[in-house]
C-alpha cells in the first residue's frame, strides 16, 4: 500500500475441524513447479479455453515460498548507503540457501519518494537502484537459480509529478480526463476510501492551482488516482504490464486493488466496475504470459478479498490479512496493530482458544467464494510494524509465529528480515518498518560499506523527521547477535527454523492445499497441535503458547514411528516449556 502524504463461533470445534480438514483436502491440488526460463515467452493470442487450461496447469506459485524485498534496504553493492539491484543479485545465493524460490520486489520504477508508490515513469527503473541493464541482469540471475521475480505494480494512482498529471492540470487533450476532476469540492459524503463511516471530502479531494479544480487522490495529494474508465489509460496500463513481463518477470503484486474505480461517496472501494477492471487486466496478462501470477492487495476481510478471484477470471491470489492479525493476537500480551490502509474486523475473540482462532480463519476461507489455494498467508509486510517489534524482540514467540505461518495452507510470504526477527527502534515513522537488513557483525551490520545508511539521511527523504534512532538501534541489535551470520551458526535459531519450515512447505505434499489441516488443543488445553496429512505422510506441530510447562501427549512422545525434526536445544523429551515448539514427522 502506498505511503500517504501525511504520515463467535458457538459450534463444536471438533466438528468444525473435521469439516475444514475435508474442505481443505478437496481444494486446488498442487502441481509440479516448472523451472523458470531466463528467456521470456510473449504469446499475443487472446485468452482462449486453451490458454485458461494452460494457466491452471502451470500454477507454479502453489509450490512457491515468496520473500518480500524492500530494495532500498536489502543490500548495498556500491557503497552509497542504499540497497540496489546488484545487491539483490549478490544475495541470491543466500536466498537460495534459505530456500525461497520467488521474490516480490516493492516498487522499482522511477519515483520522487523513498517508497516508490508514486511513479513518475512507467518504463524506467529507479536510478537509486541502478540501471535497466542491472535490473535485467538481476532478474536473469534469479531465473537461472529457479527464483522467480514479481514486481509491485501500482495502477490505482501515479505521482503528481508525472507528465500525465501536469498535462491534465493544464487541460491538454487527451490528458485532461486521465484523472478524476471536479470544479468544486464535493460535499455529498466523500471520505477516506477505506472508511465509509467518515465524511471528510478533503481526505480524498485535493485542489490544483493550475486547473483551479479538485482532483481525486485516495492516498494523498501527491498520488492522484488514474481514471481507469478512460480507454487510453486502460491501454497504457496493459502496455506497461507487457513491457515488464517481456523483461522476464513472473507476474505482479497489484497495489490497492480495491480502489480502482469509484462510483461516488460511500462507493469508493470494491465496486462492480473495479472487479470487472481486474478481470480484464488479468485476461490480458494471461494472453501475454499464460503462467504469469497476479496477487492482489485487498486489505480487507476474507469475503471482500475473495471477490477479486472473480469466479476464476480475476486475480490468481490474494493476501490473507486476517491470518496475520489472528497470529499476532495469539502472541501479543497487549492490543494489536490497526489496519491503517484497510478495512478489517479486528475485534478479538478473546473467549476462543488458539485452535479455534486458526480454524475460524480456515472456515472463513472455505466459505469465502474463492478456493483455498487463492489465499496467501503472511505475518506482516512493509505497511505494518515488524514482528520483532510487535513481539518485543521475543525470538521464541517469533518461532511460534513462523510455525503457524508455514502450517497455513496457501502460498506464504516472508517480509525480509523476519527470518532473523528483525526489529525496529520504534514505530514513530513508517521508515523504521523498512530499515536496512542485518547481515553480519560488520560495519552497518554488513548492509553497506558507507559510513551512513540511507535511513540516516534526513535531507534525502523529507517525510523522515529525525534519524538519531538508527545508530543506537544498530549497536543494540548487533550486540544481541540479531544478524544472519550469527543465526546461521546456531542450529536452534529462528533462521534455521525458517529454513526447515520452508523446506517442509515446498517439498512435503501434506503442506499443500491438497493435504488436510487440523488445529486442536491437547494436553488439557495447554498445547496447540497443528496436523497435516496426505497419502500417509503426516507432520505434527506442537506449540506451547502458554506461560507454564505442558506435557506432550503420550501418544506422540511414545510413538516410535514419529521422528522429531525440530526441538529446542534445552527442551525435555516429554514436555514443552512456555513458548516452545516441537515438530514431528512420519
Amino acid at each position: 500500500m502506498p505511503q500517504p502524504l501525511y504520515g463467535r463461533y458457538s459450534h463444536s470445534w471438533s466438528a468444525l475441524a473435521l469439516a475444514v480438514t475435508l474442505a481443505v483436502a478437496g481444494c486446488n491440488p498442487a502441481t509440479n513447479s516448472p523451472a523458470p526460463s531466463s528467456s521470456t515467452a510473449t504469446p499475443t493470442a487472446p485468452t482462449t479455453q486453451a490458454t485458461t487450461t494452460a494457466q491452471a496447469a502451470a500454477r507454479w506459485w502453489d509450490n512457491a515460498v515468496f520473500y518480500q524485498i524492500w530494495p532500498r534496504s536489502f543490500a548495498d553493492s556500491d557503497g552509497d548507503g542504499a540497497g540496489d539491484f546488484t545487491g539483490i543479485e549478490q544475495k541470491l545465493p543466500y536466498l537460495q540457501d534459505l530456500g525461497v524460490n520467488a521474490l516480490w520486489l516493492t516498487p522499482v520504477f522511477e519515483a520522487p519518494s523513498y517508497h516508490g508508490y508514486d511513479f513518475t515513469e512507467f518504463y524506467q527503473v529507479e536510478k537509486d537502484y541502478g540501471t535497466m541493464a542491472q535490473f535485467e541482469q538481476m532478474v536473469a540471475a534469479a531465473n537461472a537459480k529457479h527464483i522467480r521475480v514479481i514486481l509491485d505494480l501500482v495502477i490505482n494512482h501515479i505521482s503528481d509529478q508525472h507528465d500525465w498529471f501536469k498535462r491534465s492540470a493544464a487541460g491538454e487533450a487527451p490528458y485532461k480526463d486521465y484523472f478524476i476532476w471536479r470544479d468544486s469540492l464535493p460535499t455529498d459524503g466523500w471520505g477516506p476510501a477505506w472508511d465509509a463511516s467518515k465524511d471528510d471530502p478533503k481526505a480524498v479531494w485535493h485542489y490544483n492551482e493550475t486547473r483551479k479544480a479538485w482532483y481525486y487522490g485516495a492516498f494523498g495529494a501527491s498520488q492522484p488516482d488514474l481514471n481507469l474508465t478512460h480507454p487510453d489509460v486502460v491501454a497504457e496500463m496493459k502496455k506497461m504490464a507487457k513491457f515488464w513481463l517481456d523483461k522476464g518477470v513472473a507476474g505482479f503484486r497489484l497495489d490497492a486493488v480495491r480502489y480502482a474505480i469509484e462510483n461516488g461517496p460511500k462507493q469508493q472501494a470494491d465496486t462492480a466496475q473495479t472487479i470487472e477492471y481486474w478481470k480484464d487486466f488479468s485476461n490480458f496478462v494471461r494472453s501475454v504470459k499464460p503462467d504469469a501470477m497476479l496477487v492482489g492487495e485487498a486489505w480487507a476481510d476474507l469475503p471482500v478479498s475473495a471477490k477479486y478471484y472473480g469466479d476464476g477470471q480475476g486475480l490468481d491470489s490474494g493476501f490473507d490479512f486476517d491470518f496475520g492479525y489472528k497470529v499476532m493476537s495469539l502472541l501479543q500480551s497487549q492490543g494489536g496493530v490497526k489496519a491503517e490502509f484497510g478495512t478489517m474486523d479486528q475485534s478479538k475473540d478473546t473467549h476462543l482458544n488458539p485452535a479455534s482462532v486458526l480454524m475460524a480463519n480456515m472456515q472463513q476461507r472455505n466459505t469465502s467464494g474463492a478456493p483455498q489455494g487463492y489465499f496467501s498467508p503472511f505475518l506482516t509486510n512493509h505497511d505494518q510494524p515488524r514482528i520483532g517489534f510487535q513481539l518485543a524482540g521475543d525470538l521464541a514467540k517469533a518461532k511460534l509465529a513462523a510455525a503457524m505461518l508455514f502450517s497455513s495452507p496457501g502460498t506464504p510470504y516472508i517480509y525480509y528480515g523476519e527470518e532473523i526477527g528483525l526489529n525496529q527502534a520504534s514505530d514513530a515513522e513508517h521508515i523504521q518498518r523498512r530499515a536496512p537488513m542485518f547481515w553480519s557483525q560488520g560495519k552497518q551490520a554488513g548492509f553497506t560499506s558507507a559510513d551512513t545508511a540511507w535511513v540516516q539521511k534526513s535531507d534525502l527523504f523529507p517525510p523522515q523527521q529525525e534519524t538519531s534512532w538508527w545508530a543506537p538501534f544498530l549497536t543494540q541489535q548487533i550486540a544481541e547477535h540479531r544478524t544472519v551470520a550469527d543465526m546461521q551458526q546456531d542450529k536452534s535459531s529462528l533462521w534455521n527454523l525458517y529454513k526447515l519450515l520452508i523446506e517442509l512447505k515446498k517439498n512435503h505434499p501434506e503442506f499443500s492445499v491438497s493435504g488436510s489441516y487440523a488445529a486442536e488443543m491437547v494436553s488439557d488445553g495447554k498445547l496447540l497441535q497443528i496436523s497435516h496429512e496426505l497419502n500417509g505422510q503426516k507432520t505434527i506441530m506442537l506449540l506451547n503458547l502458554g506461560t507454564a510447562v505442558a506435557t506432550i501427549p503420550p501418544e506422540l512422545s511414545n510413538d516410535s514411528s514419529l521422528k522429531t525434526i525440530w526441538a529446542e536445544a534445552d527442551s525435555q523429551p516429554t514436555e514443552l516449556a512456555a513458548n516452545q515448539l516441537r515438530i514431528f514427522s512420519y
